[in-house]
Formats: C-alpha cells, sequence, structure tokens
C-alpha cells in the first residue's frame, strides 16, 4: 500500500476521495509533519549543546550526542523532503478542484444560455423589433398630439418686436405725464395771517387764570 493510501485510508474497491477531502488531509499531514520538523530542530539543537559541554570532559558521551544529532538531522531531511512532495501534491489538487469548479459554473452558464434562446429564432426577433419600432412611432404621435397650441405658429423675433414697441409706448406716456405736471395750478396761499406765538402764550395764560379761580370758588362755595 502506497503512503498516499495509508494517508486516505483507501485501498482496492475503496472509494475515491473527493478533491475537498483531499487537500484537507494533504493540510491536516503537512502541520503534523511542521510540528514533527519543530520538535526533531529542538532535538539537534539540544545535542549539538551535550556535544559542546562533553567536547573536554566526557568523550563518549559528547560522541553519542553527536551521533543522536545525525539521525535527527537524517529525520529533519526526510521529513522536508516529504512536505515538498504533499505541498506540490496539495497545490496540483487546489488547482485541479479550481479548474472542476470553473468548468462546472461555465457549462452551467452555457445550459442557462441555451434555454434562454431556445424559444427565440431570427423571425420571433424581427417581429419583436418591429412591434417595438410601432410602438416608438405611436409615443411619437400621442407626444405631437398632447402639444398645446398645435397648429399655432408664431415667430418669436415679431413676438420679441412688439414687446419692445409695447415698452416704449409706456415710457413715452410715462415722460408726457412727468411734464404735464409743470403746468398745474398750486393752491392760494392764505391771505390771513397766523397767530404769533407770544399771543398764542397769553390767550394759555389766561386760560389758566381762569381754571384757579374756579378751582377756588368752589373751595369756598
Amino acid at each position: 500500500m502506497s503512503l498516499l493510501s495509508k494517508i486516505f485510508g483507501g485501498g482496492k474497491g475503496a472509494k475515491a476521495p473527493s478533491p475537498q477531502e483531499a487537500i484537507q488531509k494533504l493540510r491536516e499531514t503537512e502541520e503534523m509533519l511542521t510540528k514533527k520538523q519543530e520538535f526533531l530542530e529542538k532535538k539537534i539543537e539540544q545535542e549539538l549543546q551535550t556535544a559542546k559541554k562533553n567536547g573536554t570532559k566526557n568523550k563518549r558521551a559528547a560522541l553519542q550526542a553527536l551521533k543522536r544529532k545525525k539521525r535527527y538531522e537524517k529525520q529533519l531531511a526526510q521529513i522536508d523532503g516529504t512536505l515538498s512532495t504533499i505541498e506540490f501534491q496539495r497545490e496540483a489538487l487546489e488547482n485541479a478542484n479550481t479548474s472542476t469548479e470553473v468548468l462546472k459554473n461555465m457549462s452551467f452558464a452555457a445550459k442557462a444560455l441555451k434555454s434562454a434562446h431556445q424559444d427565440l429564432d431570427i423571425d420571433k426577433v424581427d417581429d419583436l423589433m418591429q412591434d417595438i419600432e410601432q410602438q416608438e412611432l405611436a409615443q411619437e404621435i400621442s407626444d405631437a398630439i398632447s402639444k398645446p397650441g398645435l397648429g399655432e405658429q408664431f415667430d418669436e423675433d415679431d413676438l420679441l418686436a412688439e414687446l419692445d414697441e409695447l415698452v416704449q409706448v409706456e415710457l413715452d406716456q410715462n415722460l408726457l405725464d412727468i411734464e404735464g405736471t409743470g403746468n398745474v395750478s398750486l393752491p392760494n396761499v392764505p391771505s390771513t395771517s397766523l397767530p404769533s406765538r407770544p399771543a398764542i402764550k397769553a390767550k394759555k395764560e389766561e386760560d389758566e387764570d381762569d381754571m384757579e379761580d374756579l378751582q377756588r370758588w368752589a373751595m369756598e362755595a
């Protein structure tokens, strides 16, 4: 059984996974191998530090640490290669899945277009265009009939000239009215002179004296 068969849990006679299922499985495998990478990198660093620490004190322990380091490095290289293969396969599946979806949508659109056109032919299109032209003609006739002042055509320049003439006549009449006011007779000036201010003041004082006399008379009564 191949590695991919083990990953997908398949065998002879087993149902082939869908592209989405295969992509998900590959992503899970990538995640697992990435964690394994991180673990091996830490182990390699630890064994390197052990070898350095025992390089002069315990040569045997240092050599054992270097051997373990080599094994971890070999495993890490294998995982790197496996990850590259899985990434390539996942990208290929994703591209294939995208292409499949695009083709499905294009096929769906083509069927919809065919269904939309199945009831149309060139004769029906011509009839439809003629109907549209008739509708446009009917609309033009309706607009023409509904225009105000149908049959009444006036020259705008003539109308403006007539308006200017009316305005000029009005201005001339107003000017004549203003000039005519110079001949209107003014009212005569009164011949009697107005009372002088001292006379008015004397009359006021006389009234006040009469009022005082009246008040005294009322108090004595």
